[in-house]
Formats: C-alpha cells, sequence, structure tokens
C-alpha cells in the first residue's frame, strides 16, 4: 500500500525514491499505530503523514497514499481535496469493501468537479481489524457486550452489530487467506455471526476472482484452521477478575493501550513506551506471575553488568591496565568486538530501565491495592465455588479501590452455587459503605436469579421463562452461569481454553457435541450438521470471543499451545480488547437501563 500498491523490493521496504503523503482517519490510525513507527515510514518514502479531517495545504507533484475507513464524510473529504488539488494523484485504499452506492458517489462527485483524472487507484484492504501481536486482534468495535445485551436494542440493532462483526472476521480471514470451518455454541449472539459469517463466505466465494486461493498463508499448511466462535456471557469471570500474571496486570492496571502506555518515570514526569514483539523481555515473559517477572528483571540486570564488566577488561577500560603496545593486534581485536557489541548492550540497558520502571509502578498499584490478595481470593472463589463470609466481607472492608472491590463482589456472585440472601445483603452493604455504585453488581444478580428460576422451573414454564427473559434483557439470559464447572477446572484452566483445545482435538466429548457446525465450502444442506471431515484433530485454531476479550485469556490459550505436541498454532482475536474495570462499566451501564440502580446518590467508579 505505501508502494502505491506495487510490489515491494526484496528488503521489505517501498522505493524511497518516490515521496508520498499518508492520509487517514482516527480507525486507520489505530491499525497502522501497533504495525508501524515514523521511521519505518521514512524508509517506505512517507514524508508527511495527516489525518484526514484536519486542514491541509497543498503539496502539488506528491502522490498522496489514503488509507480510510468507507464512508460517506470520507468519500465527500476525497472529492474536495481532489477538486482542490491538493496532490498529484490520489491512490485511495479503503479498510474494507467500499460498498457500490460509495463508489458511485465518489465517482459522480470527482467527475462533476472535473477532478477524476487525480484518482490513480482504488482498492479494499480488507484490513479493518487491529494486529497487536502475531497472534491477537482485535476488532476496535467498542460497547458489543452493552449493545448486544441491552434490553432497548432492536432487532435492526442488533443485526447492524453482528454485520459488522462479520465484516471485520471477513477482513481477518481475508488476509489470513484460510476459509475455516466454524464452531459455535447454540444461541446467542455466536450463533448469529457465525451463521452470517458462514453466509458471506459462501457469497464471496461464488464469484470468480475471489479472495481466498487454496491452501493460503496460515502457518502454511494445507489443512484449514477452525475458526470457534464464543460470547462473552460463556465465561464472564474471566472479563471481571484480576489477574496476577505480567501481561494482564500491566493492561489492567496500567492501561495498556494500542501496545502502548504512559507510566510516573523515576525522576518524575510521564514515561511512554511500547510493548510489543519486537521487547523480547515483554515477549518472553508476559505470562510470568510478577514476583517471577521481577526476579527476571534482576537477573537480566546482573547479566548486563557482567557484561559491560566484561568488555571493560578487554579493553583495558578498568582496572588500571595500562597500554604498553605490545599486543596491538589483540587489543584492536577487542576494541573493535567491543564497539560492535556496543548497540546491544544498549538495547539492552534500555529495556531493562523500561521494565523496572514498569515493574516499580506496577508494585507501587499492587501494594496499595493488595491485588495479589484479590487475584488469589477470586481464583480460589471460583474453583471452590464460594468464600467463608468473614474472608468475603474483610477483603470489601479492606484495601483496594472502589472498583476493586466491585469486581470482587461480582467473582463471589459467579462463583457461588447457592446464593444465601443475607450474605448478599451484607455484600451490598458493604459496597454501599464504600460509596460504589452497585448497578452492575445488581445486574448480574439479576440474571444470576434468572438463571436460577430457569434450572428449578419444570420444561414447560421454562420455556416462557426464557421468552419473557430474553424480551427483557435481551441476550444475556445465555449463560451468565452455567454452573461453576463452567467457570475454572481446578488446575486454573480456563473453560474457553478447555472448549477450544476439545473442538481442536475433534474427539468426542459432550462439552461440545452440541456445538453447531458450518463450512462454507460444503453445500448448503449439510450445515450445522456435522461431518467427518469437519471433527479435526485440527493444528490451528482462530479462537475469537464477541463481547470483549483481554490478555487472561490470550495468555491461557498460548500456553495451552506451547504444552502441546505436535506443535499447534491458535489466533485470539476479540470485538475489543477490554480492562476488567471497562467491563464493568458496561455491566453497570446495563444495570441502569434496566432500573437497577443503587439507593444511594449513584457515585463515581474510580
Amino acid at each position: 500500500m505505501l508502494n502505491l500498491n506495487q510490489p515491494v523490493n526484496s528488503t521489505g521496504t517501498a522505493n524511497e525514491e518516490v515521496y508520498k503523503i499518508l492520509i487517514y482517519d482516527k480507525f486507520c490510525q489505530n491499525i497502522l499505530s501497533p504495525l508501524i513507527h515514523v521511521k519505518d515510514l521514512r524508509k517506505h518514502g512517507v514524508t508527511l503523514y495527516f489525518l484526514i479531517d484536519k486542514d491541509r495545504k497543498p503539496v502539488h507533484d506528491v502522490p498522496a497514499v489514503y488509507f480510510i475507513q468507507p464512508t460517506q464524510s470520507n468519500i465527500q473529504r476525497v472529492i474536495a481535496d481532489a477538486s482542490r488539488s491538493l496532490y498529484d494523484s490520489f491512490h485511495l485504499n479503503f479498510s474494507s469493501s467500499i460498498p457500490r452506492p460509495l463508489l458511485e458517489d465518489l465517482a459522480s462527485g470527482t467527475l462533476n468537479l472535473d477532478s477524476i483524472d487525480k484518482i490513480s487507484k482504488v482498492h479494499d484492504q480488507y484490513l479493518e481489524f487491529v494486529t497487536l501481536e502475531d497472534n491477537l486482534f482485535s476488532l476496535a468495535q467498542e460497547f458489543c457486550y452493552e449493545q448486544l445485551n441491552d434490553p432497548s436494542a432492536g432487532d435492526r440493532e442488533i443485526e447492524e452489530i453482528i454485520e459488522r462483526i462479520v465484516s471485520g472476521l471477513f477482513c481477518v480471514l481475508a488476509t489470513l487467506a484460510v476459509v475455516p470451518i466454524i464452531r459455535c455454541p447454540h444461541g446467542g449472539p455466536a450463533e448469529m455471526v457465525a451463521s452470517a459469517l458462514d453466509q458471506k463466505l459462501r457469497d464471496h466465494l461464488l464469484s470468480k476472482n475471489n479472495l481466498f486461493s487454496e491452501g493460503g498463508n496460515f502457518v502454511g499448511s494445507f489443512q484449514r484452521p477452525i475458526l470457534c466462535i464464543f460470547d462473552r456471557n460463556f465465561e464472564l469471570s474471566v472479563g471481571i477478575q484480576h489477574d496476577f500474571r505480567y501481561r494482564p496486570l500491566v493492561h489492567d492496571v496500567l492501561g495498556l493501550k494500542l501496545n502502548r502506555l504512559s507510566v510516573q518515570g523515576e525522576k518524575g514526569g510521564m514515561k511512554s513506551y511500547e510493548l510489543d514483539s519486537s521487547d523480547l523481555f515483554w515477549a518472553t515473559n508476559g505470562s510470568l506471575e510478577f514476583p517471577e517477572v521481577a526476579v527476571e528483571i534482576e537477573t537480566q540486570l546482573n547479566k548486563y553488568k557482567k557484561d559491560v564488566d566484561e568488555v571493560n577488561r578487554r579493553t583495558g577500560g578498568t582496572g588500571g591496565a595500562e597500554f604498553d603496545g605490545t599486543d596491538l593486534i589483540g587489543n584492536t581485536k577487542h576494541l573493535m568486538n567491543a564497539v560492535n557489541s556496543l548497540p546491544e548492550l544498549t538495547e539492552r540497558k534500555h529495556v531493562i530501565d523500561k521494565h523496572t520502571n514498569i515493574a516499580t509502578v506496577l508494585l507501587g498499584e499492587i501494594k496499595e491495592r493488595s491485588l495479589d490478595s484479590y487475584a488469589k481470593k477470586e481464583n480460589d472463589m471460583l474453583i471452590r465455588g464460594g468464600i467463608d463470609r468473614n474472608e468475603l466481607l474483610g477483603v470489601l472492608k479492606g484495601k483496594g479501590n472502589k472498583m476493586d472491590k466491585l469486581r470482587f463482589a461480582i467473582i463471589y456472585l459467579i462463583s457461588s452455587e447457592n446464593i444465601n440472601p443475607s450474605e448478599v445483603e451484607a455484600v451490598e452493604a458493604a459496597l454501599r459503605e464504600s460509596e460504589v455504585d452497585t448497578s452492575a453488581f445488581q445486574y448480574v444478580k439479576k440474571i444470576k436469579s434468572l438463571n436460577v428460576s430457569l434450572a428449578s422451573a419444570n420444561s414447560a414454564s421454562r420455556s416462557n421463562i426464557v421468552d419473557w427473559a430474553e424480551k427483557l434483557y435481551g441476550q444475556s439470559i445465555s449463560a451468565v452461569t452455567a454452573g461453576v464447572k463452567n467457570l475454572l477446572a481446578s488446575d486454573r484452566q480456563l473453560a474457553l481454553t478447555r472448549t477450544v483445545e476439545a473442538l481442536m482435538e475433534g474427539k468426542p466429548n459432550p462439552e461440545i457435541d452440541s456445538y453447531l457446525v458450518f463450512d462454507p465450502r460444503a453445500p448448503k444442506s449439510s450445515s450445522g450438521t456435522s461431518s467427518s471431515h469437519l471433527k479435526g484433530p485440527f493444528k490451528e485454531a482462530i479462537v475469537f470471543m464477541i463481547g470483549g476479550g483481554n490478555y487472561m485469556e490470550y495468555g491461557s490459550l498460548q500456553e495451552l499451545v506451547q504444552h502441546q505436541q505436535p506443535v499447534k498454532h491458535v489466533i485470539y482475536g476479540t470485538t475489543e480488547i477490554l480492562t476488567g474495570s471497562e467491563f464493568v462499566k458496561q455491566l453497570a451501564s446495563l444495570g441502569h437501563k434496566m432500573g437497577l440502580n443503587n439507593n444511594i446518590a449513584t457515585s463515581s467508579i474510580h
């Protein structure tokens, strides 16, 4: 794209001789941000870059590369830019397929203003997703959980959200050039997305020049991957609980966004850092518990000091060794080696300093908010299916901010098989005492009580309750609490990971036997049923979570593949990456919409 849609040269960069300008919108800026740095843009001949809605001065004789979403406002802006001859030529790249009406608007608009000759090329790039790591992507579609579970949402609104998700997933599959076999649980948003995606892929495969050449470039295997689609309600607790591993902690506590974060520097002032796969320490230690990371930083620092001392010793930089010229060739060699090792040592020191600073800030938060205790007790609750009352109230009256306490209380609700009304009242009283807005707690309590009445109702009245509840509460009835066994096994493996493992193995398993199967390449009649080639085993999987994912789930899936032989490959994607606080705010918003406000003046959640 940066090479004006010509093949790049052998070094993987565009022709530097052709200077060009890059224009993007906010959404496409987020797509580019984790992938390419400013210095890399220079290598591709990009000298200036602007947001499309900023006022820009003409730069004649220079081509412009536009990377934008196909929206009405963007099209109008391109027409205006072309009519003013801002640039020599316009190379338009749309993040997803441009609808025909908009393409016609672009053609007629530029024709009427006599500027159609300025438009050199129009490309559909199918890039409507944000790649955060090699195996992690987000569709950057905000508030999906809240919108899909909103009791007031009409059918058309739900369909539009599903359509947007399907379009994003289609872009991911087009980029990977694979047509997967799709599996999902019955009902809810997961089935709606799977069914619509199946239809979209079928329609596309009918065209002669489709995007899916046989084989594709997914790890170079000939077997098709499996796409497992889930809805956040499948395992609600993971969106809320505290985790004590490095990557989830940095995201949840320090607000990692698009692989960037800002923290307080050692000497005051804010420091901005990038954390991506180019940072080897982050890639290697992201899944370790925080204390292990602290030890690893110390180890790396000692190793660095030792290597620096070694360089100094060899070049006579310390130790008072005098240079007498007797071993001129030997000394010159050592000096050359030292000079060559300097950039690598400098980079190592930079990485160590970065993670020391991040770990120091994290440690401050952990001590102040007792985050290690929250993570351990929540995990214990989910495994044991409950907690001692005194311990429960002790946590709610102890350290931690309002959001920590609210998250802990919701995990208590989700994990308890039998809810004790007086205990719940005591929890609510403790939350009110800390001036916490309990709307999210009330929302989960309501859904939980509906699930309990579902379980106890006989089959005739059960369907009535389901009808009534789905009308009243949207999709969220599906499974906030499908029993503790669906939340966490005693070996800490998440239900999602366990299910994905079973789907990849393809052996008969009561947990997944009822899952739907869609094969877009198969005749329509056989879809939804399972035939032998759709069963697996699969070497590769794409796992997609509707309604918000997180680094805890991502880490759990990557751990799964590391321990398996033969080697497997899992890509994790979601509608948006959410911290526990961001997700609970969506639950609170649903609580407000259902009139479940707490009976104190609503205070802000910090």
